[in-house]
């Protein structure tokens, strides 16, 4: 064998222990672990079988004997909800109502004042003395006296007389007598005499209440009347006349429309013999307007105040999901 082929074979055996060592410390942990799989297998062999180990869950705390575990309470969601809110036509109608109501209070304040004044000035007429009736009064001119004491001479003309009504006295159903006066001035116009009882309705029935030839009148000088709207319309070819319309009557009789209300102290004894012969009798001289104006008032400011309180009310209140979710907070 020569030099070389020896360290060659040298070179092998070195490379084969090499190759050893490195199998031997390489499988060192192989054997290791068969070896310990087989000192498990033989222990399991020798110990029971047993089931796989699990994680056990952690064991609550100890609570006193009446105590119950509490739950988690489970997040809530904010209580402001987020955006505004939306109001209906409801509302809008609503809003509407207090607003209209305060307007019609405060125009009926301003009726109230301008009753009052207009009361003050017919007071202010009506205390004054009787004033003579010219022979032509202007019709246009009759609201700047309306009210005022006027005293009128002449005949009456019962042949044109007419009756308007129903009219309804102390509890009783009657007319009241109109009859033109013709004055000597040969103008004639409308006079309100009075109140007669449904029974004496004819003239038949009560003479005492037909003067005859020259009388004077003393009584109240009235602006036109105004129809109602509820009131049926005057018939005068039947001489049925529901309300007095002057012009109307004044086209009938030649007259001039011009309407004067015969007044009479407010003396019972008088008036009663006055109703039981059939004489007509005129009311008190006094201004009997309607003044209720205060009660308006008083109505429409308190509808407003109502209102304008429900409204408050209405807006301000808290939602229903709001008042829910504080209620489920107060029983947790």
């Amino acid at each position: 064998m020569t030099p070389a082929s020896s360290r060659l074979t040298d070179r092998r055996g070195w490379g084969a222990r090499l190759n050893t060592t490195t199998f031997r410390t390489t499988t060192r942990p192989r054997l290791s672990s068969s070896s310990s799989s087989s000192s498990s297998s033989s222990s399991a062999s020798d110990t029971p079988l047993r089931s796989v180990h699990r994680p056990t869950p952690p064991r609550p705390q100890a609570t006193h004997q009446h105590e119950q575990p509490r739950q988690p309470r489970p997040p809530s969601p904010p209580l402001v909800r987020a955006g505004r809110r939306r109001h209906g036509p409801g509302i809008l109608l609503l809003a509407l109502i207090p607003a209209t109501a305060f307007a019609l209070g405060t125009w009926q304040v301003q009726r109230l004042s301008w009753k009052t004044d207009l009361v003050a000035r017919l007071e202010d007429r009506l205390a004054r003395d009787p004033l003579p009736l010219p022979p032509s009064v202007d019709p246009s001119a009759l609201h700047d006296f309306d009210y005022r004491r006027v005293r009128v001479t002449g005949t009456f003309r019962h042949d044109q007389e007419m009756l308007v009504g129903p009219r309804t006295r102390d509890g009783k159903d009657g007319y009241m007598v109109v009859t033109p006066l013709e004055r000597d001035a040969a103008s004639t116009i409308l006079v309100n005499r009075g109140w007669i009882d449904r029974a004496h309705r004819l003239q038949a029935s009560r003479p005492d209440g037909l003067p005859a030839g020259r009388v004077t009148v003393q009584g109240l000088l009235r602006e036109l009347w105004k129809k109602n709207l509820f009131t049926p319309d005057n018939r005068p070819e039947r001489r049925q006349f529901y309300f007095p319309d002057v012009e109307q009557m004044a086209g009938l009789t030649g007259s001039q429309p011009v309407w004067v209300e015969v007044t009479m102290e407010p003396d019972y004894i008088r008036m009663a013999d006055h109703e039981a012969r059939g004489i007509p009798y005129g009311r008190p001289a006094e201004v009997n307007l309607r003044n209720n104006h205060a009660q308006y008032i008083f109505t429409w400011y308190g509808l407003s105040f109502a209102t304008a309180i429900m409204l408050y009310m209405v807006l301000k209140r808290p939602s229903s999901t709001i008042t829910r979710r504080l209620q489920a907070a107060k029983g947790l």
